[in-house]
């Protein structure tokens, strides 16, 4: 990559968009970049992966990106990256993720995305050293960073808390949602729905949860307060035979999930799917009679969004920043008490009219977030960066 431009240099590390599995980390590095191209004709990204992109990471390429594709077997970003970087001599770097290089080039301004504290502040979920990499990982890339960027002001408080980082140093720039996999016309095709119930052998109505399987997502609460529900429906009602879907893949620590589900007197009425694919999980929002989002601690919370968006009702925990994106549109419960969660979703199943309220209200709440003004607040955090120094 040794082209000449007059266009100012800026790196970007992409990595994390060579993995199987789909998060919401990557999920933002994606959308960001899908706009980030557009703001900046005076800036020239250079896009820095491991390996080729999983097909659902994919990209839109702008006329100012670069593509370095730059294999190595294991620690890239701290082994591999900061040679490229070196050679390639940027006026800036954004790291997405809370990790800088150890060896990173004095010279080069650095921006960093902290996305969640969650290992300061749920430390039994996550293992041992998994916690203490992150921890040291974030620790130095706060402190070389020149911007640190948090997506949220939940996040941002937790920056200060648990580093003593000073809040001027901190902006928060909210996530958005991909508008054109997400809403209302696309997530209500019945077809489609029904092609995607088949598939995953869900009948009838549903409770959908999306996302990882770990300990942070309190998936143990919702499979309790799913037995309150159906205890109360047993005998009555069009939702007796309402199923509890839990769509994502395993991540980690996820045992007692299932150990919990095992033990529920309706485990046949439990559908877990494993992995799906991004372009189902509109349909399962759209299926789905409400989407519950059980969360101990979120950096963000995409889901909410999306599943707003798909014009279904969201209760969701009350905690972290999940009142931030949810805002008044959600409905929220103790993410400690199951059967907290149980009254919450009586109240929504139990009065169409009220459920459409809060559909309608999501429709409003989402307007509010989009990836292209993520972007754009991007690109004015790089372009003050870089004017500083």
């Amino acid at each position: 990559m040794n082209k000449k431009t007059n266009k100012i240099k800026i790196a970007i590390d992409a990595a994390d968009l060579c993995y199987k599995r789909v998060d919401g980390t990557r999920i933002y590095i994606k959308n960001i970049l899908n706009y980030l191209g557009k703001f900046s004709q005076k800036s020239r990204f250079y896009i820095y992966t491991k390996g080729n992109i999983n097909s659902q990471l994919k990209f839109k390429i702008f006329d100012n990106y670069e593509i370095i594709r730059s294999h190595f077997p294991f620690f890239w970003t701290q082994l591999k990256f900061p040679f490229e970087i070196k050679r390639d001599k940027p006026r800036l770097l954004w790291m997405p993720l809370q990790t800088v290089p150890f060896l990173m080039p004095k010279n080069i301004k650095t921006i960093i995305t902290v996305h969640d504290l969650a290992f300061k502040i749920f430390k039994k979920h996550f293992p041992l050293k998994d916690r203490i990499l992150l921890n040291i990982f974030t620790y130095f890339a706060l402190k070389k960073a020149d911007r640190i960027i948090a997506v949220s002001q939940n996040t941002k408080k937790d920056i200060i808390k648990y580093y003593k980082t000073s809040p001027n140093d901190i902006e928060v720039i909210y996530h958005g949602y991909d508008k054109k996999i997400f809403n209302q016309k696309k997530a209500k095709n019945k077809k489609e729905i029904e092609r995607v119930k088949k598939k995953y052998k869900i009948f009838g109505n549903y409770l959908l949860y999306a996302g990882a399987l770990q300990p942070r997502k309190n998936l143990t609460t919702l499979l309790k307060a799913f037995d309150k529900l159906k205890d109360y429906y047993i005998y009555h009602s069009e939702f007796k035979d309402i199923k509890l879907v839990i769509a994502g893949p395993k991540a980690w620590l996820y045992q007692e999930i299932f150990d919990q589900a095992k033990k529920s007197r309706y485990l046949r009425d439990i559908v877990f799917t494993g992995q799906y694919e991004t372009q189902e999980l509109p349909y399962l929002m759209g299926g789905s009679e409400i989407f519950v989002f059980p969360s101990l601690y979120e950096g963000f919370g995409i889901p909410v969004l999306e599943a707003m968006a798909c014009a279904t009702p969201v209760v969701c925990a009350k905690n972290s920043s999940l009142t931030e994106v949810g805002g008044k549109a959600a409905l929220y419960f103790n993410e400690k008490n199951p059967t907290s969660l149980f009254n919450t979703m009586v109240e929504v199943l139990k009065d169409k009219k009220f459920k459409r309220k809060i559909i309608n209200k999501g429709l409003s709440q989402v307007e509010n977030f989009s990836w292209e003004k993520s972007a754009k607040q991007t690109y004015g955090t790089m372009k003050k960066v870089i004017s500083d120094s």
